[in-house]
Order: structure tokens, then sequence, then C-alpha cells
């Protein structure tokens, strides 16, 4: 049987989850709305961060993330970023669909992650990602654009939001071109520890948002 199809992504208070430019990533604000789970330690070990890192209930959710994620999608300008900044062994271990214009043969990396490139549509990487995350979990990585698409195409079935103590004014936000007609959502619960505070929805197409 196949997965639930989710995303979950750090958000600062007033709506974003990146700023506006590729090259302000791992700036002060960005890494204020990552704080969280940067100490957390089986991050840290996933990205190959060194040793240490904290445990505790936020890096269960951290762990239990990844762990839950048997295929990913993400679109071509968190590609492009991730590219220049991933360890020779990407975080994923999995398959990952890239939604893209521009045809590229798969590239295969160490751990276990190859990049595949889609070039006909969200439906399709979904449904690609499905196929190969088998009994678990596809997991829309980001950017917001490439969320935002999956949901609005009513392909995504629950979401994460761990909303962190930042303000950043400018930047991507996640919600922005969603059809609030047709996209509702009902919560979960609801989490907080000293840096973040965990939301989770589940969604429902066809209703109004609540």
């Amino acid at each position: 049987m196949a997965g639930t199809v989710f995303f979950s992504v750090s958000m600062s208070l007033d709506g974003y989850i990146a700023p506006a430019s590729a090259d302000e990533l791992m700036g002060r604000q960005w890494m204020q709305l990552q704080q969280w789970v940067f100490r957390q330690k089986h991050f840290r070990e996933n990205l190959q961060l060194g040793t240490g890192g904290e445990e505790g209930r936020d890096n269960d959710l951290v762990r239990a993330t990844f762990e839950r994620t048997g295929a990913s999608v993400m679109g071509r300008r968190m590609f492009d970023a991730g590219e220049a900044m991933w360890p020779e062994e990407p975080p994923f271990h999995t398959p990952v669909f890239v939604v893209t214009h521009a045809p590229r043969e798969p590239w295969v990396r160490a751990g276990g992650t190859t990049f595949f490139f889609v070039t006909d549509g969200i439906e399709s990487a979904v449904e690609q990602a499905r196929a190969a995350a088998g009994a678990r979990d596809v997991r829309i990585a980001g950017g917001a654009d490439t969320i935002v698409q999956a949901l609005n195409a009513g392909l995504v079935d629950e979401f994460h939001l761990a909303v962190s103590p930042v303000l950043f004014g400018t930047g991507v936000r996640l919600f922005d071109r969603i059809d609030a007609a047709r996209i509702g959502v009902e919560q979960l619960a609801a989490e907080a520890s000293p840096l973040t505070t965990h939301l989770r929805y589940r969604v429902r197409v066809g209703e109004p948002a609540r």
C-alpha cells in the first residue's frame, strides 16, 4: 500500500521558509530559523556535521522524519542550492525526484541517494516517488513553490511546520499562491520546545481552510 505524501519544513513567525536569494542561505536569519534542527544529534550525523548534538523530543522528530521517508520530491531551485552544499554522501539515502524543465541523466551519489530529473510536472514526480518509496512515505522536500504545486494538485496528505521565533520580513513565503478555496487543513498536534513549535496538520482537499 502506498504511503503518505507529506512535507516538513521550518518556518519563520511571519511565514517564510527561505531567504529571497540562495546566496543568503547559511546567513544569520536562515541559521536562526534552522537553529533548532542543527542542534540535533540525528541531523548532525546525517549531514556529517560532526559528533555530538542534542537528544530528546526534537531529535526524535527529526529521526522519525528521515526514517519514514522512502523517496523525496524537490524543485530545481532547491536542488541547485543543495548541489553546492550537500556532502559527497547527501542526507537523503533514498531516490529524489527533481521537478525541472531541463532534462538531465540520473545523478547517483554515495549512501543510496540517486537524483532523478522529472520534466513532466509535479504529478509525475510524486507518482514516480510513490512507486520508489513502496510502503514508506514520500516527502515533498521543497522549496515553497514545489510544496504549493503539490498542495494545489491535491497530492499532499499531511504536513509538519516547525515555527521558529524569528522574523524575516521578506524572502520565500511558504503559502503564496495556495488555492485556499479548495485546500483545507485540520490541526493534528501542537508541541512546543525551547527553540521551535511543532505544528502538524492533515490536508483536506475540496474544503475551505479552517
